[in-house]
């Protein structure tokens, strides 16, 4: 595992808070001033009622919006060691006077509406996230590549991507429920820089809150970049690297000679570079997010609720209806000579199975992410989906090179291994989480065992294939 520093410089943003409460207290709390030469004094907030200020951001560990308190999508622990409640479906948020969490009163959403509107996200966003993965695979595939592991450059984008979206404060600023009140010329002439500084991080923790059950929000977040992102591909290509399968880009096979000692050194490579590179674009993806905020558009609010969220529902049922007419029927069917059809494997089956990976890893998120089940130190339903999806993976991998089903059952089996596990795994939340658990020590227990488990899995799985029978040719072109 990849270090974690506590603190990332001078204009960084605090890893590991110590000073904020936890998600969902109510009132007032109290944080530990820092700046102090005596003893820590305790301070009160004041309630989370000041619209979002740009200029007063601040990187301290006492007042800051830190990108660890960001890093959390709807099925991530927050960096309190608590999970996000406020994420699921139909739950409702902070805000007193709006009980049912979707919307300022008199304008609430009811909870199928709100649990329709979040499903066609996370349907569509899974479609688009599974293409942009499948595109970057095809253009960073060339002879001569630096990385011929294939998985590294969506995992790296998607994880840049979760970063602009935890840290940013200005797209979803206008949405449900946000304080929209300023604090008046006398206010601010009468109140301190800390209580200023403690205000605005305060309402800068409510904005998060409001802005994880957005149900846009949510399929950005958990549907595309999840989608864009794969644990499952990553753990194959570390099992390739072990097993030296990996084909270099330009020939059809992989090279054949050399010692155990550098199968073990090519694992690690693929282990060390994903990983880095990963937490890098998150840290970078919120950096990009402070810088740009002043030039950040806010989404209004009725043109999401209007126009967005009632246009994605058939948008989003009708591209998947749209994928599974393309794989019944190929575009490319009529070509001469000859009829490849290589459409199905390249993509229109991955796109048929991408939305069900999608939901399975939201729900079950959902539903074992939570405090109860101790998320707090150790996110179990990321966990469980990611080594779920890379077992099927690993299954559907031995079936294509048994091989098994001839060239339509090889591309079925591809558009599991890209579309259904693909979305069913991703980095991108779990490198958030790495980055958002409070102590170090379950950072590292939880990364070791992700990565130990899943790798265990192939090496049984793929494994047990490839040291046997070996692998045959693959029947499909994809």
């Amino acid at each position: 595992m990849t270090a974690v520093p506590a603190e990332m410089g001078p204009s960084s943003t605090a890893l590991y808070p110590e000073s904020y409460p936890p998600h969902g207290a109510s009132g007032s709390a109290t944080t530990p001033d820092h700046n102090s030469n005596t003893q820590p004094v305790m301070r009160q907030q004041a309630s989370p009622r000041i619209q979002p200020q740009p200029q007063h951001r601040k990187t301290t560990r006492d007042g800051g919006y830190g990108l660890s308190e960001a890093l959390s999508s709807p099925d991530v622990p927050t960096v309190t060691g608590h999970s996000a409640p406020e994420a699921r479906l139909g739950t409702p948020s902070s805000r007193p006077d709006d009980p049912q969490g979707a919307g300022p009163p008199g304008q609430s959403k009811p909870r199928p509406l709100t649990e329709l509107y979040t499903v066609s996200y996370l349907v569509f966003f899974a479609i688009l996230g599974t293409l942009a993965r499948l595109g970057l695979q095809a253009l960073t595939s060339y002879p001569g590549t630096p990385t011929i592991f294939s998985s590294l450059w969506p995992n790296f984008a998607g994880c840049l991507i979760m970063g602009f979206l935890a840290e940013d404060s200005k797209l979803f600023l206008h949405e449900h429920g946000v304080p929209r009140s300023s604090p008046s010329p006398t206010d601010k002439a009468h109140t301190s820089s800390d209580a200023t500084t403690a205000n605005d991080a305060a309402a800068k923790k409510a904005h998060l809150a409001v802005k994880k059950t957005i149900p846009l929000y949510i399929g950005l977040a958990t549907g595309f970049c999840g989608s864009f992102t794969s644990f499952s591909s990553f753990m194959r290509d570390v099992f390739l690297a072990l097993s030296n399968d990996l084909i270099v880009s330009g020939s059809q096979q992989p090279q054949r000679t050399r010692n155990g000692g550098y199968s073990f050194m090519a694992l690690l490579a693929v282990l060390i570079v994903t990983i880095a590179l990963s937490l890098s674009a998150l840290f970078a993806g919120a950096h990009l997010a402070v810088a740009v905020e002043p030039y950040t558009p806010s989404i209004p609010f009725r043109a999401m609720s209007k126009v967005f969220d009632r246009a994605v529902v058939p948008l989003a049922f009708g591209c998947w209806i749209g994928a599974a007419l393309l794989s019944a029927v190929p575009p490319d069917r009529n070509d001469t000579p000859p009829p490849l059809e290589r459409w199905r494997g390249t993509a229109t089956f991955a796109l048929v199975f991408a939305p069900l990976g999608c939901l399975l890893r939201f729900y079950v998120s959902a539903w074992l992410n939570k405090p109860s089940r101790g998320a707090a130190r150790f996110p179990w339903g990321t966990f469980a989906v990611n080594i779920l999806g890379t077992t099927v993976l690993g299954m559907a991998w031995d079936l294509q090179y048994v091989p098994l089903g001839g060239v339509l059952g090889c591309q079925v089996l591809q558009g599991v291994e890209d579309g259904f596990c693909g979305c069913l795994t991703t980095v991108s939340t779990w490198a958030a989480e790495l980055a958002s658990l409070r102590r170090r020590r379950d950072a590292y227990v939880y990364g070791g065992a992700s990565v130990g488990a899943g790798l265990a899995v192939l090496v049984v799985v793929m494994g047990g294939l490839r040291w046997t029978d070996g692998f045959a040719e693959i029947q499909c072109l994809h």
